[in-house]
């Protein structure tokens, strides 16, 4: 066996600077990244020479045909994950994708489908879960520390120029300068899709699968045409009831998940770092600090390295990636329908 993944990596965007991408794969055991794909000349050889990526590309299909690659990192917005999806499954290799899976729950089971024709392993990089401020969390409700879990609450708003990746101003809605994490047709939604995936994702992951779902979204704020305010209320497997609220046109930022359970609650931020609060019946309440590390994406690129390699299993995939998006399909409803219609999906 191996003892070495050598990875691929299609786009090289911004989250890709630090976050993900050449810088993370520097501290992953068992990993080498060898080549970089970008559409553009200019910027895909800029960023190999930056982070000494040894091999840089503006042709996909050359890279995923290369045999002196093994596995690719697809790390583009989510209207090409199934193509390119599509083409690494048929060159035989295993594929993971950046979340989520695709704009449209149809994308989604494509790529599944295509992966477990061509036998390939379909990784998805909801790389929150393997951070330690959540698996401290899932460990304390796993232990029983709460009691049986009966209730979970999300609250994620956002003032729309204050988003950490992608700020809106009115000016840049008057001029129609929109960052494609706005644009349904490009990312399946807005906000919610990029970033309300994760904390479902995180529900799913401490609390077990959502087995029932309903939801309401709507655009309120009128600065692009995605929704901007989302409500939800849930039942997961193991039988806790869940609500949820997200607005990113709102006047002030709240960034919350609280777990309550029969012998107490745990209550934490996250995208944020502040402390874990656990609140016990015997122990009172604990603050408990929870660090990510500097590159958010290394336990997730790990996590992949150690599944391919045969050393453990990926606590990510196609199943709760499936999930995420058969979720976010259902609360979004009716709303995304003229999206789907104008790219080709109704």
């Amino acid at each position: 066996m191996s003892k070495e993944i050598r990875w691929g990596m299609i786009g090289c965007g911004d989250v890709t600077e630090e976050k993900s991408g050449a810088p993370a794969f520097k501290v992953v055991d068992g990993a080498r990244l060898v080549t970089v794909v970008s559409r553009s000349d200019n910027e895909v050889a800029d960023y190999a020479a930056r982070h000494d990526v040894p091999n840089w590309t503006t042709d996909a299909e050359k890279m995923i045909n290369d045999p002196e690659i093994d596995a690719i990192y697809i790390a583009t917005p989510p209207d090409s994950h199934h193509i390119y999806t599509e083409m690494v499954a048929k060159a035989g290799k295993p594929v993971l994708t950046e979340k989520p899976m695709g704009r449209w729950l149809s994308e989604a089971e494509a790529m599944v489908d295509v992966c477990e024709k061509a036998g390939v392993p379909l990784l998805v990089a909801y790389y929150r879960r393997p951070l330690p401020r959540f698996l401290k969390v899932k460990k304390w409700v796993d232990e029983g520390r709460i009691g049986i879990p009966r209730f979970v609450h999300i609250q994620h708003t956002l003032r729309p120029e204050s988003h950490p990746v992608a700020p809106v101003t009115e000016e840049m809605a008057a001029a129609g300068n929109i960052p494609w994490r706005f644009d349904p047709e490009v990312g399946g939604g807005g906000n919610f899709i990029d970033m309300g995936t994760h904390m479902l994702d995180m529900v799913d992951y401490i609390l077990g699968p959502i087995v029932e779902v309903e939801g309401r979204a709507e655009n309120k704020g009128g600065l692009y045409a995605a929704e901007d305010t989302v409500s939800a209320s849930f039942l997961c497997e193991g039988g806790a009831h869940g609500t949820g609220q997200w607005c990113y046109v709102a006047g002030t930022n709240v960034d919350r998940m609280e777990i309550v359970g029969t012998q107490g609650a745990v209550r934490f931020s996250f995208f944020d770092e502040e402390p874990l609060e656990l609140e016990t019946k015997i122990d009172g309440i604990q603050m408990v600090e929870a660090k990510n590390p500097t590159h958010f994406h290394q336990p997730i690129l790990q996590a992949a390295t150690d599944h391919l390699l045969g050393r453990a299993t990926c606590p990510s995939d196609f199943r709760n990636g499936l999930r995420a998006m058969q979720v976010q399909d259902k609360i979004l409803g009716k709303f995304v329908e003229p999206f789907k219609r104008q790219t080709g999906v109704l």
